[in-house]
């Protein structure tokens, strides 16, 4: 199996998510169950087929977690340096706009672009790879073509 890479950051919030279900979650969901099961006939009881529901939910994002976490690579951006790769922290200005963003190449898993956390298989990521500071970068995105500038290069 393929190693997953991941920021010490992110590997921590998923172990975080994985305790939260185990601990408090699954317990809550099966009290739920046996709750909806005293109500009686349960063909008809519609809070035990949501619960039910709920708990074929948390089970399957428990095992997800699990097989996530089981192939982990964590990978320490603070020991790394040189040009763009996994971890980097980088700062682009957009050459039409001006406009400048700044986003971290973090794992699949841990990305969430509203928090400038970009997915390392993301076409902007795949493009950056290898770039150093001042180099133009030229992206194909589903928006059409996109031509940066990489202003500054990160390792935290």
């Amino acid at each position: 199996m393929e190693k997953i890479p991941m920021t010490p950051s992110g590997y921590a919030a998923l172990e975080a998510e994985l305790k939260t279900l185990k601990s408090v979650e699954r317990p809550a969901i099966i009290q739920a169950i046996a709750e909806a099961r005293e109500h009686g006939d349960l063909s008809e009881n519609a809070e035990y087929h949501s619960a039910r529901e709920k708990q074929s939910f948390i089970e399957g994002r428990i095992k997800e977690l699990e097989g996530v976490l089981g192939l982990a690579e964590v990978i320490d951006p603070a020991r790394l340096s040189g040009p763009i790769k996994f971890g980097a922290t980088v700062t682009l200005v957009d050459e039409d706009t001006d406009e400048e963003k700044t986003w971290k190449i973090v794992g699949e898993h841990e990305a969430n672009i509203e928090k400038g956390l970009l997915n390392i298989k993301s076409p902007i990521a795949r493009a950056l790879i290898g770039k150093d500071e001042g180099d133009s970068v030229e992206v194909r995105t589903p928006g059409g073509e996109k031509s940066y500038e990489v202003l500054k290069v990160v390792y935290s």
